[in-house]
């Protein structure tokens, strides 16, 4: 795998996980982590953007369908509180596929990926958006 440059210590990047499934976040987390990663993580939208405002992750795994405020929603709050400068990845993650692709585009994601996630599917978009 592309990662072993992660593994020990790695990096160190800080990756926000939002996600309203618990297991689902853990999950992702553990993925994550395991590859050495920090994890910020949000239930929600609105958790979302706080966490987003408090701590500036490098990237953020953004789940679409999202409780109080959608994905979508969330990602172009997002984009409009930190400036084009810090232009922080943001990946939709989603079980639609291709119905969201231009959506969530259009709201300010990089790119979408498609549920259930797998380490397979989320590793090229690390390496593309945090090795830059």
């Amino acid at each position: 795998s592309g990662f072993s440059h992660f593994s020990g210590e790695g990096m160190g990047e800080t990756i926000l996980i939002v996600e309203d499934y618990d297991d689902t976040r853990c999950l992702m987390k553990f993925m994550l982590e395991t590859y050495g990663f920090r994890v910020l993580e949000a239930a929600d939208g609105t958790e979302a953007i706080d966490r987003f405002r408090q701590q500036k992750p490098d990237l953020v795994l953004m789940d679409i369908s999202l409780p109080v405020v959608d994905g979508l929603t969330a990602t172009k709050q997002i984009r409009q509180l930190s400036s084009p400068a810090d232009k922080i990845p943001i990946i939709a993650v989603t079980a639609y596929g291709d119905i969201y692709q231009d959506k969530a585009l259009e709201a300010g994601c990089d790119a979408l990926i498609s549920k259930p996630l797998d380490f397979d599917k989320l590793e090229p978009v690390l390496n593309q958006y945090l090795n830059s």
